[in-house]
C-alpha cells in the first residue's frame, strides 16, 4: 500500500469513525441519556448535566475539526472523479452546508454563550433537529457513494 493511499484510508477512517461517535453520542444523548435523567432531584440532575457536557463538549469540538479536516481531504481527492458532474457538487455541498448546521448546533448545545441559551433551554428539540441532520448527511453520502463517479469522462479517461 502507498502512501497515498494510507492517507486515504486514514482519512476515510476518521471521518467515518467520528460521524459514528458524534452522531451516536448524540443519540444516546437524546433518547436514553435526557430520558433517564429526568427522574433525578434538580440538583443531582444539574450535576449530571454539567459532567456530561464538560466531557462532550471535547469530543463535539475535536470531532468538528477532524471532520473539516478529513472532510475536505476526501473531497478534494474525489475532484477528479467528479469533474464537470454538477450533480455530485450539488449534493457534496448541500452535505457541506448542513453539516455546518450540525456543527453549529452541537457547539451551541455544549457553549456558554448567553446569546444561544434559548437553544440550550429547549435542548431535547436541538438535539433531534441535530440528529435528523444528520440523518439527511449520511443519506446523501450514502447515495453519493453508491452511485459512483461521474458519467462524463474526463481528458485523462479520453487519453488512455
Amino acid at each position: 500500500m502507498d502512501g497515498q493511499l494510507w492517507l486515504d484510508w486514514i482519512s476515510r477512517f476518521t471521518h467515518i469513525a467520528t460521524a459514528i461517535t458524534l452522531i451516536g453520542g448524540s443519540i444516546f444523548t437524546a433518547f436514553i441519556l435526557r430520558p433517564a435523567a429526568t427522574g433525578l432531584e434538580p440538583t443531582a440532575h444539574e450535576a449530571l448535566a454539567t459532567s456530561v457536557t464538560g466531557r462532550w463538549k471535547r469530543f463535539v469540538h475535536i470531532g468538528i475539526l477532524l471532520f473539516l479536516i478529513s472532510g475536505f481531504y476526501n473531497y478534494f481527492r474525489a475532484m477528479e472523479l467528479h469533474r464537470g458532474d454538477g450533480l455530485y457538487h450539488a449534493l457534496v455541498g448541500i452535505k457541506m452546508l448542513l453539516a455546518l448546521g450540525v456543527f453549529f448546533i452541537a457547539a451551541a448545545l455544549v457553549g456558554r454563550s448567553a446569546k444561544l441559551e434559548s437553544l440550550r433551554r429547549r435542548r431535547d428539540l436541538w438535539l433531534r433537529v441535530l440528529i435528523l441532520l444528520a440523518a439527511v448527511i449520511v443519506g446523501i453520502s450514502g447515495f453519493v457513494k453508491v452511485r459512483g463517479g461521474s458519467a462524463i469522462p474526463t481528458e485523462s479517461a479520453l487519453t488512455e
